[in-house]
């Protein structure tokens, strides 16, 4: 704590678990008896069971209405899950994100507002929003660009956007405060990303920073090394297709489906494995990929070379898009090999669950996991290695090989977490470790204090802090 504080920041979200991100920093005035300037970073679902879905029907712990900014880090529904919600509620303030974040914020939240009417119907409580209120959230959505420095007005601040490189178009969020050589900052990093990854360009490094509030999903734990997941994949791939069996890969529509169908398009060009039918049964996925065609400007060099992209990156022959009911049920008459694409990636929903129901009893199954799979999510039970699991109302034997890769994981591990906190520099002088399951984020602060002598703490739901910012 800092006496004479300047700014004062609130966890309203992401604070002890991994879903649900929303911080509230509030910079006092420049001048006494002035307003202050209270910006959001990021408004996100909560997700993964049903104490997290009766959060996402309470009300702000904070009044909207008097909210002036919302900054929105990356296009993930935990990020930003409960922003029609927030405009519902009084926000009259404007929202910024790179456009990318914005084209596939609009899709994410209309496909959770059919799924939220599904089950809506079931609970007897309305859906969190109306589409009026999606709509009325995008009117007031303007887009920034990476590294074009934009002015907090009245409060006498700067916010830095940065490539995080995590998925397309995603953002961390620097906030400069102070005369020239007596700047005070704070960077918010959203997700950060994998680097580095087949499609998008590293995460960047932020020097100078005062305070740092940081995602810490995998803070306890280390990926396979990056540069050896593309083999990885191919084995699973190639001793899936030998055996003549399915491999179901439970993707998410954003990032992860991309990275493997750019992966998968290429093996098969190179001749490393072999040709085979690929589904993406995911109508979300298919728009996104759509997106992510339009933004190639986003992607790192080796994508975005207009040579390399004449061969038609992520539309190769094998590849069947699956946009109806009718084209995914038609998946299981299709005999032989195939690698099924589709979601959710933890299997709590969507198409994906039918074909485990279908495939899991299947012993030439295999079933890839390439991204974090939350507490009590069915991913997670397979990942923990049940078997047997109910699907649909259904018991189902898993015979299937169950294989983690979580090197194609978007976020970063745990070494390279720590990293990350070392190359901001000898400015830092705390850390707060969020969007994390508890053991994580304490490992991660832990790993901080011992290896770097910095202080840093895991902050509870609702708690403030004084900066002096």
């Amino acid at each position: 704590m800092v006496a004479s504080a300047q700014s004062v920041l609130t966890f309203h979200g992401g604070a002890g678990t991994v879903t649900g991100a929303n911080f509230l920093l509030e910079i006092k005035p420049l001048t006494p008896g002035g307003r202050p300037v209270r910006l959001l970073v990021d408004c996100g679902l909560y997700q993964g069971g049903k104490v997290f879905e009766d959060q996402n029907q309470e009300p702000f712990l904070y009044d909207p209405a008097t909210v002036d900014y919302l900054f929105i880090t990356h296009a993930h529904l935990d990020h930003v899950g409960r922003i029609p919600s927030l405009v519902r509620q009084g926000f009259r303030g404007t929202i910024y994100s790179t456009a990318p974040t914005k084209e596939i914020a609009a899709l994410i939240l209309e496909d959770s507002l059919g799924i939220m009417g599904k089950e809506a119907k079931g609970s007897g409580r309305p859906p969190l929003y109306e589409p009026a209120d999606i709509i009325a959230a995008l009117a007031r959505w303007q887009t920034i660009e990476y590294r074009s420095p934009f002015s907090l007005a009245g409060s006498g601040a700067t916010l830095i956007p940065h490539d995080a490189g995590h998925i397309l178009g995603s953002a961390m969020y620097e906030i400069v405060r102070g005369e020239a050589g007596h700047e005070r900052r704070i960077l918010f990093t959203g997700d950060l990303g994998n680097s580095p990854s087949p499609l998008l360009n590293d995460t960047e490094i932020v020097k100078g920073i005062n305070y740092l509030v940081m995602e810490s999903v995998y803070g306890d734990r280390e990926h396979e090394p990056t540069a050896t997941r593309r083999d990885r994949l191919e084995d699973v791939i190639e001793n899936t297709m030998r055996q003549n069996g399915v491999l179901l890969i439970p993707a998410f529509s954003i990032e992860r489906t991309q990275e493997l169908l750019y992966e998968i398009e290429h093996m098969t060009a190179e001749g490393r494995v072999p040709p085979v039918p690929v589904y993406l049964d995911s109508p979300l996925a298919i728009k996104v990929t759509e997106i992510y065609k339009r933004f190639r400007s986003f992607f790192n060099s080796a994508v975005s070379d207009p040579d390399h992209l004449r061969d038609g990156v992520f539309n190769f022959p094998n590849l069947h898009k699956t946009l109806t009911t009718e084209e995914s049920r038609a998946i299981a008459d299709v005999p032989g090999r195939k690698i099924i694409i589709a979601g959710s990636g933890m299997s709590n929903g969507g198409r994906i669950i039918h074909h485990e129901k279908h495939y899991l009893s299947n012993s030439s199954t295999a079933l890839l996991l390439i991204g974090y799979q939350a507490a009590g999510s069915l991913g997670r039970r397979l990942e923990e290695g049940a078997r047997e699991v109910t699907i649909l109302g259904s018991r189902v034997p898993v015979r299937a090989a169950v294989l983690p890769l979580s090197g194609y994981s978007a976020h970063r591990d745990g070494p390279h977490l720590l990293e990350f906190v070392h190359e901001a520099g000898e400015s830092l002088e705390m850390v707060y470790a969020v969007m994390g399951e508890p053991k994580s984020s304490l490992f991660l602060v832990q790993r901080i204090r011992d290896y770097l002598g910095i202080k840093a703490a895991v902050p509870r739901l609702g708690e403030s802090t004084n900066l002096d910012l």
